[in-house]
């Protein structure tokens, strides 16, 4: 076995609604209000992991995090047992606790970043937890995927785990869902690219305010013992961020020697693009998708870019897109017109339930590039196989409700059915004591 990447998807939790929770993600926006379908959506999910392993890749599973976030609501001064701070916090304030319910660490692209071994100084994988300071909802994740991340890659001598970096808006980080690996082959030292929306110092403008700092960024390829002759850090237009690209996978999607980007992804694209060509060991392939092409409003309304590309072990490079992307003729036409040469194949995948909070197939994985040793060190049961991922259907249909408002967050009976859910999907992953319910 050769050095492969593997994605870690995260599996949507029980409390999965529609909070329009995301400042400057105009799906989560246009949805806010609407029932969602906790049971589709994870439905949904695991059928994207089935197909990954249908293509011959190594797929992964994180569990969701425990929601409502019980410690949070305590520490906002809400007390007594768990039922009653759930009541107290649910009638004082529904919209803060819509926040510390939302099923938002299914989205694993922004859990991490990850630099694989080949890239780092020391030779070992390196992880630093996302901070997502931009969000409330967001930001009470960042500890319980540090403590999930060290069970999931557990040996030190192998995997490196940094704190998340501290929580303001100076240092704001959003996780691999602004940073890529260009490289013609994984087993040998990459092209790490960060992109980043606001500099130290500067006022924050725009319509909606950037979430990735450059410190941030900086802060990360440092920590990582990434070498700056390897790193390019790029800035975000301000074009884009104020059209709804609230993270550059929304906008631009890169794998091995390939980067599809939109004419409206960088401030300064040519710099950008020259750039990574000086410091790749090998030829990168770009592919520039042009606003008259596809306008912005296009490109984020089908999530085009948030599409996975993934080459299967027989070398076929393949597309996995929303249908979303389908259905809009403009993102439709420009696939059509990259395929044969940017990716061999496309496939599209109804990620609706996901879709409508602002997140589609990119979103929901974290890319992980790992040598056979350090696969072999993961923990086995976050590998997924068909029947784990049957046993996991199973999970979803028995313990999922089909539908759920905002307003039943608050119902007596969803902690209840979230807990006994997550203490059984602790047994299937083999990770006993993860919650703290469980303690």
């Amino acid at each position: 076995m050769t050095t492969i990447e593997v994605n870690f998807d995260g599996l949507v939790g029980p409390t999965h609604h529609y909070g329009g929770l995301g400042q400057g993600n105009l799906a989560s926006a246009r949805h806010s209000g609407d029932a969602s379908n906790p049971q589709a959506a994870a439905l949904e999910g695991l059928a994207k992991m089935r197909q990954m392993l249908k293509l011959g890749l190594t797929q992964g599973v994180f569990p969701p995090q425990e929601r409502p976030n019980m410690a949070v609501l305590r520490s906002l001064g809400f007390d007594g047992p768990d039922q009653e701070v759930v009541e107290q916090a649910a009638e004082a304030d529904l919209d803060l606790f819509s926040a510390v319910s939302s099923a938002s660490s299914m989205w694993t692209a922004n859990a991490a970043t990850v630099s694989p071994s080949s890239d780092t100084r020391d030779g070992r994988v390196h992880f630093t937890s996302a901070n997502l300071a931009s969000h409330l909802h967001r930001s009470i994740e960042a500890s319980d995927t540090s403590a999930l991340l060290k069970r999931v890659f557990p040996d030190p001598k192998l995997f490196a785990h940094h704190s998340p970096l501290p929580s303001n808006a100076q240092s704001g980080d959003e996780g691999a869902a602004n940073h890529s690996r260009l490289t013609p082959d994984h087993s040998i030292r990459g092209v790490e690219l960060f992109v980043y929306g606001t500099e130290p110092g500067e006022p924050q403008g725009g319509v909606y305010p950037p979430r990735q700092s450059l410190l941030a960024s900086q802060a990360i390829a440092r920590n990582h013992g990434l070498r700056p002759e390897h790193t390019v850090m790029a800035r975000q237009s301000q074009i884009a961020l104020d059209g709804g690209v609230f993270h550059n996978d929304v906008i631009a999607v890169g794998d091995r020697d390939v980067l599809v980007y939109h004419e409206d992804a960088f401030a300064r694209p040519d710099e950008v693009l020259d750039e990574l060509a000086s410091k790749m060991s090998s030829r990168l392939r770009t592919f520039k998708v042009l606003r008259d092409d596809l306008p912005l409003e296009d490109a984020v309304t089908s999530y085009l870019f948030n599409s996975q590309l993934v080459q299967t072990p027989t070398g076929r490079r393949i597309l996995v897109a929303p249908t979303d992307a389908e259905e809009n003729q403009g993102a439709n036409a420009v696939i059509n017109g990259l395929k044969g040469d940017a990716f061999d194949h496309v496939l599209f995948m109804n990620l609706r339930q996901s879709m409508r909070n602002g997140g589609g197939p990119a979103c929901l994985r974290l890319r992980v590039v790992l040598t056979p040793t350090e696969l072999a060190h993961v923990h086995h049961a976050s590998l997924v196989n068909d029947d784990l991922l049957a046993q996991l259907e199973g999970w979803v249909r028995k313990h999922y409700r089909t539908e759920l408002s905002i307003q039943d967050l608050a119902d007596p009976a969803l902690l209840r059915e979230t807990r006994a859910a997550l203490d059984h999907l602790t047994h299937l992953l083999d990770l006993p004591n993860l919650y703290a319910f469980q303690q």
